[in-house]
């Protein structure tokens, strides 16, 4: 290995403790999944530092990828009406906490589908997306909707927004706990926080293990459950209102089902290919993820 790309590889202290004790769960390739003995956080080692992440993970091929079951999505922009309800589907389940109408940032808003809805019903918009598929997002919200930029050089207006969201992207980021101390600061005293993250103490991920569909471990740098949630959420400067397993289910193609099977069995990915329709939409809820509605301290 190079001395350039050794250096553009970290071997991290824990998000949300700072302890460097942990306990090996598996290793695969190179890389290992760890739980911090002092807090519980799951994690993964070694990893590419957040420069590299960004041109190498989250790539133009990561939303049109050959291998989503490693990386990435098959065709993520040929699933928007799908996105469009899951997310009608999710603001019904939340939006009872939040106020009727006012100022919302999407944090990793991909093509923009939950902004979209959003809008709709009489909100102001405002998305980050750090990919290319910020431009999909301009395309459907119009440029001053979206700022491309990474979400750890994000520079906001403190006390600005009514509701900030989450959607499947705290597994992503190389400090989950500092983008949650943001958002908290970005946040309105008496505004909303909506987050989704993967369970790693569900059924499906202990009956799974090392095959659990949400190890990609290129991509998903950090695994919580009720507990670590909560705590990187108090440390942050939030208490959580509501967490739900129930509303975490996602409008999906036969396709996209088959195609993640395949890291559980080859030969069930096989077999559903053959008999779900491809194009068949289907709602699924393995109930390993979680939403978390939670407001400032």
């Amino acid at each position: 290995m190079s001395a350039a790309l050794e250096s553009a590889v970290l071997d991290p202290a824990c998000a949300l403790c700072g302890s460097r004790e942990r306990r090996t769960r598996f290793k695969e390739g190179e890389h290992a999944i760890v739980t911090c003995t002092e807090c519980d956080l799951t994690y993964v080692t070694p990893r590419m530092t957040a420069e590299l992440l960004l041109s190498a993970v989250y790539d133009a091929d990561y939303w049109h990828s050959a291998r989503p079951r490693e990386r990435g999505y098959a065709d993520y922009l040929a699933d928007r009406a799908l996105h469009e309800r899951t997310f009608r589907r999710r603001w019904r389940g939340i939006r009872r906490h939040a106020p009727r109408t006012g100022r919302a940032l999407d944090l990793g808003c991909a093509d923009g589908a939950f902004l979209a809805v959003l809008r709709e019903v009489g909100w102001q918009v405002q998305g980050v997306e750090p990919t290319a598929m910020a431009a999909a997002a301009r395309e459907r919200l119009g440029d001053d909707a979206i700022l491309q930029v990474p979400i750890e050089l994000l520079r906001l207006p403190d006390a600005h927004y009514d509701l900030i969201t989450l959607w499947d992207v705290l597994e992503h980021l190389p400090d989950p706990v500092a983008c949650l101390k943001s958002a908290r600061e970005w946040l309105r005293p008496d505004g909303l926080l909506v987050l989704e993250t993967q369970d790693v103490r569900s059924f499906a991920a202990r009956v799974f293990g090392r095959r659990w569909h949400h190890y990609k471990h290129a991509e998903h740098l950090h695994h919580f459950h009720a507990d670590t949630l909560k705590r990187a959420l108090r440390e942050s400067g939030f208490e959580i209102v509501e967490r739900r397993r129930g509303l975490a289910g996602k409008h999906v193609r036969g396709s996209f089902v088959a195609e993640r099977a395949a890291r559980v069995s080859p030969a069930l990915s096989r077999a559903l290919h053959r008999l779900l329709p491809a194009d068949r939409a289907l709602y699924v809820n393995l109930f390993d993820e979680l939403i978390v509605t939670a407001r400032p301290r």
